[in-house]
């Protein structure tokens, strides 16, 4: 028999015996992979169980599908008779457009356009024109990953690039766009995204600002032609629900891991206040603050609506009917810490699962809060249980493996 597994909408089934009949290995099929285990596999110890592989990102070393493809050996590596059905999660941050058009069964194309430094580039989106859908991964065309580090300041870059991809995608006259906006390298509220759309920002000479740490000589907004041409048909994954100023504001909150200084805050925060000014009830809707104030500039220049990103990714992958299937959950990321308990998809994901009574094991780079993780888990691991924190980065996919196998033994 061959075990059924699935990335997306790619499914393989016991019907594909015909794949293994001349061998007496066991092959296992993840996605568009096939991968062999030794033949003569021992005879099953424990009855078959339905699993479901979803894990997030472990943040910089393994992508979700990576994550995803080396828990399913290890498990099946200790339990061969299991069922494994993999669904690799984003809740809109690095892989969102990836596994949301894999789940869709759109296709890739690519758009000219610029980085968040004005750097000229090609980034892809995904369109399925059987729905009119259009994914979008903000990280994709403005992300931080994709900048030199320490190039360039966040007072250098702005949310152009972006724009440029909505206006291509808009030309297709879509019914519907999926924007996840995790991993940007901006702080600047939607202003250059919302010049790439025709708005335009004057100061009290009429002359138009052209970069965000301008906005402070802010005196009037020139919307474009048509308000909102695509009112109700964006959804902007956001996976917390800071505002866009203040204490919880994105620059203060978030501003350092894009390099703002402790000294820059209270320039950003001048000029995002002027901006705000111009529409105080968007500053302080939760998730404003998002990718640097992305979450109030999609809203505001484009009327998106903001939702968790774990919703979103719910809704369009299945998930809730692969849920009603399977008798036990995994999932994992980078850090299993109180933030994954509280709001992000992992969390999302265990709540879910215990609200159905389903076991979920939780496997991460570190588990931070080990005893609250104990407490809400089947079982939980971390790589540096095994290791050290510098070979659990060297070699994340074995590390992961051999985590997943080890929790496969114990699991009865």
């Amino acid at each position: 028999m061959i075990l059924g597994f699935s990335i997306g909408v790619v499914r393989w089934f016991a019907s594909d015996a015909r794949l293994n009949c001349q061998t007496a290995g066991k092959w296992q099929v993840i996605g568009r992979e096939i991968f062999a285990f030794p033949a003569h596999q021992p005879a099953a110890k424990w009855p078959l169980v339905r699993v479901l592989i979803v894990p997030d990102k472990f943040k910089g070393t393994l992508t979700a599908t990576e994550a995803a493809k080396a828990i399913a050996r290890g498990w099946a590596a200790a339990r061969p008779q299991d069922e494994l059905e993999l669904l690799p999660m984003s809740d809109g941050g690095d892989g969102f457009g990836e596994l949301l058009g894999r789940a869709l069964g759109a296709r890739k194309i690519t758009t000219a356009t610029v980085d968040a430094a004005h750097r000229h580039c090609r980034a892809a989106w995904w369109w399925d024109a059987r729905t009119k859908t259009a994914v979008i991964e903000t990280a994709r065309v403005i992300g931080l990953a994709m900048l030199p580090p320490g190039k360039y300041h966040p007072f250098q870059l702005d949310t152009l690039g972006l724009g440029l991809v909505l206006a291509a995608a808009r030309r297709r006259r879509p019914e519907r766009i999926l924007v996840g906006i995790g991993g940007s390298a901006t702080n600047d509220g939607g202003f250059g995204l919302a010049r790439a759309l025709g708005w335009k920002f004057l100061d009290g000479q009429g002359r138009e600002i052209e970069s965000w740490t301008k906005l402070h000589q802010l005196r009037r907004v020139a919307r474009p032609g048509t308000k909102c041409p695509l009112r109700g048909k964006i959804s902007v994954a956001v996976d917390v629900r800071n505002p866009l100023l203040g204490r919880q504001g994105c620059s203060r909150i978030y501003g350092p891991q894009k390099g703002l200084r402790k000294s820059d805050f209270a320039e950003a925060e001048r000029n995002l206040e002027r901006l705000a000014r111009r529409f105080p009830a968007k500053a302080v809707l939760p998730g404003a603050g998002a990718a640097g104030g992305l979450g109030f500039g999609l809203n505001t220049f484009l009327c998106g609506r903001l939702k968790p990103g774990f919703a979103l990714f719910a809704r369009h992958s299945g998930l809730m009917e692969r849920l009603s299937k399977a008798d036990l959950v995994i999932t994992g990321e980078g850090a299993i810490d109180r933030q994954s308990l509280m709001g992000k998809g992992v969390g999302e994901l265990l709540a879910l699962c215990r609200a159905k009574g389903i076991p979920c094991v939780g496997m991460a780079g570190h588990v931070a809060d080990r005893a609250g993780a104990q407490r809400r888990f089947a079982a939980v691991g971390g790589l540096t249980d095994l290791t050290d924190v510098a070979q659990a980065k060297a070699r994340p996919a074995k590390w992961l493996e051999k985590l997943a196998r080890q929790l496969a033994e114990s699991h009865r």
